[in-house]
């Protein structure tokens, strides 16, 4: 497969812009230098190693910590660890480690639009601000997403988003909000219904959930479909030449039994505010055992658009995986032959 690290700088440089970001993107130029596993821009089977290179600081001049945060691993991973350094916690449970799965999600991306496969994340609500982007055109959310410092279709609510956001930065305090992410060309049939750990919709969900600060993963209409009769719920079929068996809804997200059912796979994804604040909340010194403000770290006000990214890139790797699994090869060219073979099987069904 051709492999150019320019795709992959790309995909790292949009996870760290937004508005509402921090210092910290002031001092990280992400780029990834690929090490291993190509020869002349192609890959040759070997594994892929890359490095992408932090600040020139050292982390063993980085002071030692006590304040535990809430919200943030570093009481329940001190008590784990039995490691009375916080520090040795929170640079390992940073989410500064998504950088890495960015550069890997924007190989598998390559991979996927081999096959037509498209995917795009855009900001659904930050705070209390929220946009409605149902029966919108794939390609037009991504023009008007990729236009966006945050990642918004509407410029109005955007703008309502930036104020938010201000306000939150003013109070020391910090905000969160969810994303959409959106996979387009997928074909009916990855993932399977006969085994539960196979089942891509819990393979998605598990991948979403592992980004740090995610709380809450929907798949379609998600939660709102306890709340509808099946009548109200459920995407009804139907069938033409041009278009085979496709539905005219897609309560269920592209998702039906564990498997892509054709349609669009629609994810949304919670993120809860960032858990440094410059403005502490109340903690412990895990030392000293007495009160104390949590520590300050740098951190951003609001890094849901970057969390889109990421979450681009943990959907991609899934979906290439479900995609080699379904399809095999041991080349490109021969996965390709497997796919045109699957499509020309659903077409005389």
């Amino acid at each position: 497969m051709a492999l150019e690290s320019s795709r992959l700088d790309a995909d790292l440089g949009r996870r760290m812009l937004g508005y509402g970001r921090g210092g910290r993107m002031l001092i990280e130029k992400d780029k990834a230098e690929i090490m291993s596993g190509l020869r002349n821009k192609r890959t040759i089977g070997s594994p892929i190693a890359m490095i992408i290179k932090n600040w020139d600081n050292s982390i063993d001049d980085m002071p030692s910590i006590s304040k535990a945060r809430p919200g943030h691993a570093d009481l329940a991973g001190a008590l784990k660890y039995n490691d009375p350094d916080i520090r040795n916690i929170l640079e390992r449970a940073s989410a500064r480690e998504t950088a890495a799965r960015v550069a890997v999600g924007a190989c598998a991306k390559i991979l996927l639009s081999e096959f037509d496969v498209d995917i795009q994340s855009h900001v659904v609500s930050i705070g209390t601000v929220r946009v409605d982007t149902i029966g919108m055109d794939f390609y037009k959310i991504r023009t008007l997403a990729e236009g966006s410092d945050l990642r918004c279709i509407d410029a109005k609510k955007a703008s309502l988003m930036k104020k938010e956001i201000d306000k939150a930065a003013k109070a020391g305090d910090s905000l969160g909000g969810i994303v959409e992410i959106i996979v387009r060309g997928v074909v009916p049939g990855l993932g399977t219904h006969v085994q539960w750990d196979r089942r891509l919709d819990g393979r998605l969900a598990a991948d979403l959930m592992g980004i740090p600060a995610v709380k809450g993963v929907e798949v379609g209409a998600g939660f709102d479909l306890a709340g509808r009769r099946g009548s109200h719920a459920h995407d009804e079929i139907r069938y033409d030449k041009r278009n085979g068996f496709h539905r005219t809804t897609n309560n269920a997200g592209g998702l039906e039994g564990g498997m892509t059912n054709g349609e669009n796979i629609v994810l949304r994804l919670a993120m809860k505010p960032i858990a440094t604040l410059t403005k502490p909340l109340r903690s412990v010194d895990i030392i000293s055992k007495k009160p104390a403000r949590a520590q300050v770290e740098r951190a951003d006000t609001c890094a849901v658009p970057a969390c889109g990214v990421v979450a681009e890139a943990v959907v991609a790797v899934e979906i290439a995986n479900a995609m080699i699994e379904k399809f095999g090869g041991d080349s490109l060219a021969e996965m390709k032959r497997n796919f045109a073979g699957y499509i020309a099987q659903m077409k005389r069904f």
